[in-house]
């Protein structure tokens, strides 16, 4: 499980260290950073796929992401009566996210190119992986490092415990990750890897009339509903055969009372379709209210039968009625027990009802001072054990 999420000069997130609970739900007004740790835990878990670069220059690249503030940061005074001053910046631009978890943690710290050495491109505006750390236990220190990246040189812990050299010519763009995980020779990054690339987002889940989940698929076996929630029927009848069948009848019913699903094949498509008490013939998806539909997704993502290690819900409340909130959370709290689960929120409804289905779940609201977004009650003292490595 992962137990710390941390985020330094990331859009808002001058300085953020979150816990983590089995289930975690991330609240607070709008634009006070909500977006932001998601869109953080999302670049985390692009490393792992060689996509943060990529997904940085989708957002306008580092120098329109990274913290817009003054470099001082936390460290100033908060002034009410006058602007901000700006100051002349004495450190590199950096963008570090890391997490620290039961047994093994990750660190990457992002900047820009160096002029003088990158030679004549035109990506020079692309970030480079300046450092990148696989710790063991709670919290980086260097005392429980496995794996090292400082630029372009990578050295592993062996078995003795002494450092051995791995490659001096990595490429500023590539992660270690993807680079030199290996069961054989780097078995930490390589579990941290498969972890990372187990993570899962759902967050745009479509419902409008021409969504994908609305439209007939050829239907195959699916574990993990897809991002578009294209193969809607094809994952509930997986469900249906291999997975809790029971449970998804539950969270229909709960739902909506007497109601059921069924998935239609014509010529290898898979369509869904619902009946309804008190209607005399079943309802297609080009028929179902947009809250009917994200709560059928909704149920296909937390009903999976491969959970991953880390499902992460941004604003599973839109398009719902409040009436659907309360089964929303019973499914939430249900998947919990299989996964952990980190869910952004801004609906006092479901949160509420997610506090009273699951007492130990985990309530952080964040809230914006003078620009830095912040957990409401943390003082420095109260962060949890973090420090980074340095360049």
């Amino acid at each position: 499980m992962i137990t710390t999420v941390a985020v330094e000069n990331y859009r808002s997130l001058r300085r953020l260290i979150l816990p983590l609970g089995q289930l975690t739900v991330v609240t607070g007004a709008n634009g006070t950073g909500k977006s932001s740790l998601y869109r953080s835990l999302r670049l985390l878990a692009d490393a792992a796929r060689n996509g943060a670069v990529a997904a940085l220059a989708r957002e306008g690249g580092l120098p329109s992401t990274v913290w817009a503030g003054r470099e001082g940061g936390s460290r100033f005074r908060k002034v009410v009566d006058r602007p901000v001053q700006g100051t002349t910046r004495t450190g590199p631009v950096s963008l570090k996210l890391g997490f620290a978890g039961d047994t093994l943690g990750y660190a990457i710290d992002l900047g820009l190119p160096n002029p003088a050495s990158a030679g004549p491109t035109l990506f020079g505006f692309d970030p480079e992986i300046k450092r990148e750390w696989v710790w063991a236990g709670p919290g980086p220190r260097p005392s429980a490092l496995l794996a090292d990246r400082h630029n372009n040189v990578v050295r592993l812990r062996d078995s003795s415990g002494s450092w051995v050299m791995v490659t001096d010519g990595l490429r500023a763009f590539d992660s270690m990750l993807t680079e030199l995980a290996d069961p054989l020779v780097a078995p930490e990054l390589f579990v941290m890897r498969e972890q990372l690339r187990s993570w899962r987002f759902y967050d745009h889940l479509r419902t409008d009339a021409l969504a994908p989940a609305r439209g007939s698929h050829i239907g195959t076996r699916t574990m993990v509903l897809g991002s578009d929630g294209a193969d809607l029927a094809a994952a509930l009848r997986t469900i249906i055969e291999i997975g809790d069948a029971d449970g998804l009848r539950e969270a229909i019913d709960d739902a909506f009372p007497r109601s059921s699903i069924d998935i239609e094949v014509q010529s290898g498509h898979f369509e869904l379709v619902m009946r309804q008490h008190g209607l005399l013939r079943p309802l297609r998806t080009p028929e179902l209210s947009d809250g009917t539909m994200r709560y059928l997704l909704l149920a296909a993502a937390l009903l999976t039968p491969r959970p991953p290690a880390l499902l992460v819900l941004n604003e599973p409340e839109t398009s719902l009625h409040e009436e659907l909130l309360a089964p929303l959370a019973a499914l939430i709290t249900a998947a919990a027990r299989k996964c952990q689960i980190v869910i952004v929120s801004h609906s006092a409804v479901l949160i509420d009802a997610l506090g009273r289905a699951d007492a130990g779940a985990q309530i952080l609201q964040l809230v914006k001072e003078v620009g830095q977004t912040k957990l409401v009650g943390q003082e420095p003292l109260d962060e949890p054990a973090w420090k980074w490595p340095a360049r």
